[in-house]
């Protein structure tokens, strides 16, 4: 089995991307989509981090409201450390047992794993192929307000500590520019997908 991360910035086109590999035969895990399955109410971090960031950070329906606890955090390093501490391991968990489970069904699969900070952290080292996705920063900024719910002001803050796309270029396997229109991006996942199932036979 082959496993690839997939990375970029915020509203690069990781999603788009990802999506794209799986309608050509790869699995497609979203690290993020497993953040959000592990805070809701019967997910494994939800309560610790209820505990740890008080009931505030609820909606009425008893939910994680995420853009206020990304308020609380966004600032602080040493409270989104002890944030990261309480979701990454359980996302980790789910993901592992997602990846054991689907190489037990097809030892001959490309696991695609799409995560923001899979070079900051280091753990892109733990996949066989890394594919970086990039596009001008206008367009991140773009892509990102269009999506919601942040403003360009909040936008801004949020690139400006992120790892520079040109930094995790550097370490990629694959570069993908999505800058384009859909379908250059779509030719460009096409010829990964088929050096990854070449590499995979």
């Amino acid at each position: 089995m082959l496993r690839v991360g997939l990375t970029g910035g915020l509203a690069s086109g990781k999603s788009f991307v990802g999506h794209a590999l799986a309608d050509l035969g790869c699995h497609f895990i979203e690290a993020d989509e497993l953040g959000h399955q592990v805070l809701l109410p019967d997910g494994e971090a939800y309560d610790a981090v209820v505990r740890e960031f008080g009931t505030g950070i609820l909606t009425p329906e008893q939910c994680i409201d995420r853009r206020k606890l990304g308020a609380l955090v966004f600032d602080q390093p040493a409270l989104l450390e002890k944030l990261n501490k309480l979701v990454h391991p359980p996302v980790g968990t789910r993901q592992a047992r997602m990846i054991a489970e689907i190489e037990a069904r097809d030892p001959h699969a490309i696991v695609v794993v799409a995560a923001a900070i899979l070079v900051e952290t280091g753990s892109y080292k733990r996949f066989d192929r890394l594919i970086v996705v990039t596009c001008t920063m206008e367009q991140q900024i773009e892509r990102a307000v269009k999506r919601g719910p942040y403003t360009r002001e909040e936008v801004l803050a949020r690139l400006s500590r992120q790892l520079p796309l040109a930094e995790k270029v550097r370490v990629a396997d694959y570069v993908i520019d999505t800058s384009g229109d859909k379908e250059n991006t779509l030719e460009q996942v096409r010829a990964v997908y088929q050096s990854l199932r070449s590499v995979s036979l």
